[in-house]
């Protein structure tokens, strides 16, 4: 992959969360694992995320209200979990 933020999600959360970057063409799967803890006080990005952009499911409760925090770490907005993200099924690019 060419490290472009040019990034699209080309599914469904019901099907896969397949991945195409717009610089190079490559396609990806992004998943999450959970780090332990939990984050607190958590509230949705306003404005909400594009429903096109990059998404993963959360590890432990597999909502997709996965967020960045300003840490640069991920949270789950529904059940609170810290994530770390790990790119998977990787071809071309």
């Amino acid at each position: 992959m060419c490290g472009s933020a040019d990034v699209y999600y080309t599914c469904t959360p019901n099907c896969c969360f397949n991945h195409v970057c717009n610089g190079c063409g490559a396609t990806f799967e992004p998943v999450t694992r959970a780090k332990g803890g939990a984050g607190r006080g958590i509230e949705a990005p306003d404005p909400p995320p594009d429903p096109a952009g990059p998404t993963a499911a959360c590890a432990k409760c597999e909502s997709i209200a996965v967020y960045l925090m300003d840490d640069g770490g991920l949270v789950c907005g529904n059940c609170g979990a810290l994530l770390e993200l790990e790119i998977t099924e990787v071809s071309g690019g």
